[in-house]
């Protein structure tokens, strides 16, 4: 299911576990509009795929948002699509070499852990490895967000889960 590593091939990992079934936590991840509500807004995430949208094997999804100021296109390909388990969304366009990302939902004795690994590489290696602290800083933010922002809309609870 993961691509090859080639070099310069980097792996973000985070993990959340909230008290909500697996059916539950799924139906959010499966309604690709909750992707503009998790994430961070100064990145002006916008679908541009008409809405609603179908999620399932080879769902193609367009985006537009900016960062640093640089607006882009981004086109996701959902590769593989196994509810309510994973799913697996690839970048055919945007900014990276490389973006796989990989969410998997497991049901815990006290309700779901939400998992997310991403195998990222930057363009141009290995010039491109030069922008890599700053990418790295900036993903484990805008994902940080985007756990809070899970936690905060999922529980309804945004004293003890604040984005």
């Amino acid at each position: 299911m993961d691509p090859t590593p080639d070099p310069g091939t980097q792996t973000l990992t985070t993990a959340i576990e909230l008290p909500l079934g697996i059916e539950e936590v799924f139906a959010f991840f499966a309604a690709a509009a909750n992707l503009e509500r998790i994430t961070p807004p100064e990145l002006g995430f916008r679908i541009q795929s008409p809405l609603p949208i179908d999620i399932a094997k080879d769902t193609r999804i367009d985006y537009r948002l900016s960062l640093f100021g640089l607006p882009f296109s981004w086109r996701s390909h959902i590769s593989h699509w196994d509810p309510p388990h994973s799913f697996v969304d690839e970048q055919i366009k945007g900014p990276y070499a490389l973006w796989h990302h990989t969410h998997t939902f497991t049901a815990t004795p006290t309700g779901t852990l939400i998992a997310d690994r991403v195998l990222y590489r930057l363009p141009l290696w290995p010039l491109g490895q030069l922008a890599l602290p700053v990418v790295k800083l900036q993903l484990r933010r805008i994902f940080s967000y985007r756990e809070q922002a899970i936690a905060r809309i999922l529980l309804g609870d945004s004293e003890k889960h604040p984005a």
